[in-house]
Formats: C-alpha cells, structure tokens, sequence
C-alpha cells in the first residue's frame, strides 16, 4: 500500500545531495517522484554516451522494479522539459540503486547494519576522510564503522556523523547478494499475494 500524500510541502530528507546542475535536477524530480510513491536516491549527469541523466529511483519498501522506472520516467520527463534545467541534448536514464547502493538517507544506513560500506567525507573525522569497514550501529546523528584496515594503536570504531557524509555506498559481498535476494523473493511473494487478493475482489 503506498503512503497518503498531503499538499504538505515536499521536504528532502536525505543527508546526503547533490551540486550544481544534479542539484537543479533534484529539485525538479524529488517532489514528482514523491507523488507517485517513490523516493530519489541520487541524480548525476555524466558524459557517458554524450550526456546522460541518471535518476536513481526507488519505492519506500527498497524495491524498483523495470514497471516502476517506466513509471518514473514518464513522470519525471514533461516536469524536466518544462523547467529544463540541462540546457544540453541529454539521455534519460531511470535505475534502482542496486545492490552496492548509495546510502543517502539514515534509514539507508539502518537497513544496512552488518554491512560493509565506503564512506568519504567532506570535513576531517579522525584524521582522515576516507573510511570502509562493517557498520555496527545507527543513531539519530550518526552511526558508528568499525573499520576493516586499522594500522597499530588505532581504534577500529569510528563515529562518523551523517552532516559529514559526501559519499556513502555499500560494497558488494557475498552476503549482502544473498540478503538482497531474499528480500526480492519476499517482496515478489507479497505482491503476488496481493495480486490474487485484488482479482478475488469485487461483488459476488
């Protein structure tokens, strides 16, 4: 079922955005996909075949399926050529994020407890800007890496707030494919239930 929306103003709550034109991008796309009960996971324009636009998209529930990007790029596309802000020919590119996904919003970070993800940063923590290790706690501000190359005397846990974050993504394990599996196989077996429970609907 997907969320009730208000006539609220639309508020991004990811920590982590983006500059300049992807920024622009964004702006225009993040509201048009809330409307239709998905959220924005990143915009980047790269010179990849000419110009491409990627959208990364996905549902509440984590999930994009191939129906759900055609679904978002027929939104998102006449918003793009009303205000467009790329004053270049470009292609449109609509992805979920994957399995080694960017991490943008806390509850991305919830989700990927017992994890191993790269971080870097826009300001020093600890010395450095660059991290990669397990994540083994989440918090309102921040979460906690404990990092998988230490050198000698230094502390293998890391408190690295979310304001400091510019890049965060998961690296692609063993373990981490086979969580993602499972929880593609559950999410086909709702829908399916959900199917047969909408066409069994209906007077008698």
């Amino acid at each position: 079922m997907e969320p009730a929306h208000t006539d609220a103003p639309f508020e991004d709550d990811r920590f982590i955005r983006e500059s300049g034109v992807d920024a622009r991008v964004a702006a225009i796309v993040a509201p048009v996909l809330d409307t239709i009960g998905m959220r924005l996971v990143r915009v980047r324009l790269s010179s990849q075949n000419g110009l491409t636009l990627q959208i990364m998209a996905e549902r509440p529930d984590g999930s994009m399926t191939i129906e759900d990007c055609e679904e978002a790029s027929n939104a998102i596309s006449p918003a793009l050529d009303v205000e467009d802000p790329i004053d270049r020919a470009y292609n449109l590119e609509m992805s979920s994020p994957g399995i080694d996904r960017p991490l943008v919003r806390a509850a991305d970070f919830e989700a990927a407890l017992g994890h191993i993800a790269k971080i870097e940063t826009s300001v020093m923590v600890g010395g450095r800007k660059r991290f990669r290790g397990k994540i083994v706690e989440t918090g309102a501000d921040s979460i906690v890496l404990e990092r998988d190359q230490v050198a000698e005397g230094e502390e293998a846990a890391q408190t690295i707030p979310y304001e400091a974050m510019a890049e965060a993504k998961l690296i692609l394990t063993d373990e981490l494919v086979r969580e993602a599996l499972a929880k593609d196989r559950k999410l086909r077996d709702e829908r399916k239930k959900q199917k047969r429970a909408g066409g069994k609907a209906g007077p008698e």
